[in-house]
């Protein structure tokens, strides 16, 4: 079957203008133009358009999903499979939240009551199941199954007042690091960024090891998805740097 622009638009609930800016980017070409010269879509650009969608709701960027349904490997069932996996996480991601806030809500309301670490727990749990679904497998590979469950028990342990703690200096780290691309020779900044880095992972390591924190390290500016998470809060090359005063300073 055949879809004329508008057609497509009305079948997927995006609009034309999206349509033909995925056109313009190359990310879902019509198969032709008519003699009208009419954008007309088939099966296969339906096929393609339904796995944008999955992906755009899990929060991937459109220069990475062309890439990866331009690859000559790309396989439209064990996407498929991927994306049912993906959206099960988010459902139990979400399903953590409702928990907790009905608690709340109890509480409030004169039933249970919480104390202030569960009034966190269910955020905690979030957090704990989005790394897991990005980056458990690595982390288990290089570190092992008992090192991730130790981490991860200190993870969920953490009381309010230290898990704000530990995100303030992340915060304040990815600012030094921000500042450090400018500036990178200042060695007194690239001290805070270490010490400060290697404070970060003590709220959750169960110990510190050099050896550990330098693979950390390597595997910041190794991995896509790491350099991502560091290059897009403190700029292009943040993760390269960050590595840069890890392997330097252990």
């Amino acid at each position: 079957m055949e879809y004329t622009i508008r057609k497509m638009a009305q079948l997927s609930g995006i609009s034309t203008r999206t349509l033909r800016f995925y056109d313009e980017i190359s990310l879902l070409r019509p198969a032709r133009i008519n003699s009208s010269g009419y954008r007309i879509y088939g099966t296969k650009e339906v096929d393609r358009l339904q796995h944008i969608l999955f992906y755009r709701s899990l929060g991937f960027k459109l220069e990475d999903i062309r890439e990866i349904l331009d690859n000559p490997d790309f396989d439209h069932q064990k996407s498929l499979r991927e994306h049912r996996q993906m959206l099960l996480d988010k459902r139990a991601q979400i399903d953590l939240l409702l928990a907790n806030v009905q608690r709340t809500l109890d509480t409030y309301e004169g039933g249970s009551t919480m104390n202030d670490q569960e009034k966190f727990d269910g955020f905690k749990q979030q957090k704990l199941q989005e790394n897991e679904t990005a980056f458990g497998q690595e982390i288990r590979q290089r570190y092992g199954e008992d090192t991730v469950a130790a981490s991860n028990e200190k993870w969920l342990g953490m009381d309010e007042r230290t898990y704000q703690e530990m995100q303030e200096t992340e915060k304040q780290m990815l600012t030094n690091l921000s500042l450090y691309l400018k500036h990178p020779f200042d060695e007194a900044l690239a001290d805070q960024i270490f010490a400060a880095h290697k404070k970060w992972l003590s709220y959750s390591w169960p110990s510190y090891q050099p050896e550990a924190h330098k693979g950390l390290g390597m595997m910041y500016e190794a991995d896509e998805r790491f350099a991502a998470y560091y290059d897009e809060r403190s700029g292009k090359g943040a993760a390269h740097a960050l590595n840069e005063i890890i392997q330097k300073r252990t």
